[in-house]
């Protein structure tokens, strides 16, 4: 992924939560032996336009990757294929959410997500960007 200080919705950007790098070895690589890949998740934030409208996102970005990232720029760094984008868990549109059906999450997402529309296109704090594809 490539890092940029300027934003445009049209790049397709997205805001990383570094300090969120989850690294997961596939359970069933014999023991004793390296792992073909490694799954890597870390959190994310975006804005993008629906149905003409911006609306926030909250979920992930995932890849398979070997070697094993020790950091979340090693991560970011070895990302090279968006195809796929984000995994959204929580969207926010201004008016309706859309996302995870427990309370405590969706007041979690719109904890991050109300702010982060209404201050458009700002960072949400804890959150470093913008990344791209």
């Amino acid at each position: 992924m490539i890092r940029e200080d300027r934003f445009l919705i049209s790049r397709k950007p997205y805001a990383i939560d570094l300090n969120t790098l989850r690294v997961s070895t596939r359970e069933d690589t014999p023991k004793g032996r390296n792992p073909y890949y490694v799954t890597c998740r870390i959190n994310a934030v975006w804005f993008r336009r629906r149905r003409g409208a911006t609306v926030a996102c909250i979920g992930e970005l995932w890849d398979l990757q070997y070697p094993e990232p020790a950091t979340a720029r090693q991560f970011l760094d070895q990302h090279n294929d968006g195809r796929y984008g984000g995994d959204c868990h929580g969207r926010w549109d201004g008016t309706g959410y859309w996302g995870a059906e427990n309370p405590e999450v969706q007041e979690q997402h719109l904890a991050i997500l109300r702010p982060m529309l209404a201050g458009f296109p700002v960072i949400p704090d804890g959150y470093d960007g913008w990344w791209r594809f």
